[in-house]
């Protein structure tokens, strides 16, 4: 197939999610011509079915790097909440003001005061929490019920509004010249002299660089161009109430309240293949857990459920990867595509900008750790 002149990029972002919108606004902001090919509106989209959360408690305590990386993405959000704001005109809601993990067994607290503990010790004590008792919880969220036992607790964690932050980032793209396609999946990849070409099912496209960010397609996507990427769906289902009176003001793990004041009820696991389907036993769960920890909410209706499928590697840490076969092929995986939004934007782009070089932390997320 002929490629046509107006088709030569310096980067392709294969993905027009969080992950790949961000990381096509830093490259973009480099200088650099850069396309984004995005699937349809009825493919598997994370970035549609996300909770929100800013988070990084918990996250590497047994991965320090990513323990690492995650508080260096939280601490960007900031100033990249503002840029984004002053850029587009879209407030993405963000709330930095703590995070809590309630506990709700002595099973529960021993995990996350465990997890807590490591990650500290990862960050040679810099990281700042707590382990609340239920006396101690209740002074800071006196809703909070006699079930539960504590919380972990972190000034770090914070929330947004997902689809707002989604909004913002395209946006942005269009303010930078990212010239985005819609409903041009990808089907294939190959190299091409000193570039490559990337075939769609309405056109083919050539660019100097690629970078690969859809999602659960690049387990399939990347093996065009050497790369073995592994990855797993994992379903989570939400819900979403009627506004209520403002209770919350920092963000939980299992509700959090948005900025117009409806609570979103979450954190449910479930590996049940690309079905991202909601069940009633998983909703009835998910509310009757809401209730248990907050009684004042047994009289609020629900208003809407869904469900969506995060992106999980074997250790549920993020792949950052260059093409050893193919330079300039990357292929980036994540299922924190909210709290790495602000790192992928800076640090990540910057790093596929700079080819070879870049930041040495980022060694340790590239998929040859799991070659065996």
């Amino acid at each position: 197939m002929s490629i046509k002149s107006n088709s030569n990029y310096d980067t392709i972002i294969v993905g027009g999610g969080l992950v790949g919108a961000a990381i096509a606004c830093g490259i973009a902001g480099s200088g650099a011509r850069v396309a984004v090919l995005d699937g349809g509106d009825r493919d598997l989209r994370a970035s549609r079915g996300n909770f929100g959360l800013v988070w990084v408690q918990g996250k590497g305590a047994d991965f320090p790097a990513y323990a690492s990386l995650t508080r260096r993405a939280a601490q960007q959000w900031r100033d990249f909440a503002d840029e984004l704001q002053d850029a587009t005109g879209v407030d993405v809601a963000l709330q930095q003001t703590g995070g809590y993990d309630f506990c709700l067994s002595a099973e529960d607290w021993d995990a996350r005061e465990r997890e807590m503990r490591l990650v500290a010790e990862h960050s040679g004590g810099e990281f700042d929490y707590q382990m609340l008792d239920s006396i101690e919880l209740r002074r800071h969220i006196p809703e909070v019920s006699a079930d539960v036992l504590g919380a972990s607790y972190s000034p770090e964690d914070g929330h947004v509004n997902p689809l707002y932050l989604l909004r913002a980032l395209h946006r942005r793209m269009a303010g930078l010249g990212v010239d985005y396609h819609p409903d041009h999946r990808v089907h294939a990849s190959r190299r091409d002299g000193d570039g490559f070409v990337i075939d769609t099912q309405r056109r083919s496209f050539h660019c100097a660089r690629v970078v690969y960010c859809a999602g659960l397609s690049n387990q399939a996507l990347c093996r065009d161009l050497g790369m073995s990427i592994p990855l797993h769906p994992l379903r989570g289902q939400l819900l979403i109430t009627d506004r209520v009176p403002r209770f919350l003001s920092a963000a939980t793990l299992q509700v959090r309240q948005t900025a117009e004041g409806t609570l979103q009820i979450g954190d449910s696991h479930e590996d049940v293949g690309l079905d991202d389907s909601t069940t009633l036993d998983v909703i009835t769960r998910l509310a009757r857990r809401a209730v248990r920890i907050f009684p004042h909410l047994a009289q609020v209706r629900l208003n809407r459920a869904w469900g969506a499928l995060r992106i999980m590697t074997p250790d549920g840490v993020p792949i950052y990867h260059r093409s050893d076969e193919h330079p300039g092929a990357y292929a980036v995986s994540c299922h924190s595509g909210v709290t790495l939004a602000a790192l992928h934007a800076r640090d990540i782009a910057r790093w596929i900008c700079a080819g070879s070089a870049g930041d040495p932390l980022l060694a340790a997320f590239s998929a040859h750790r799991f070659d065996v």
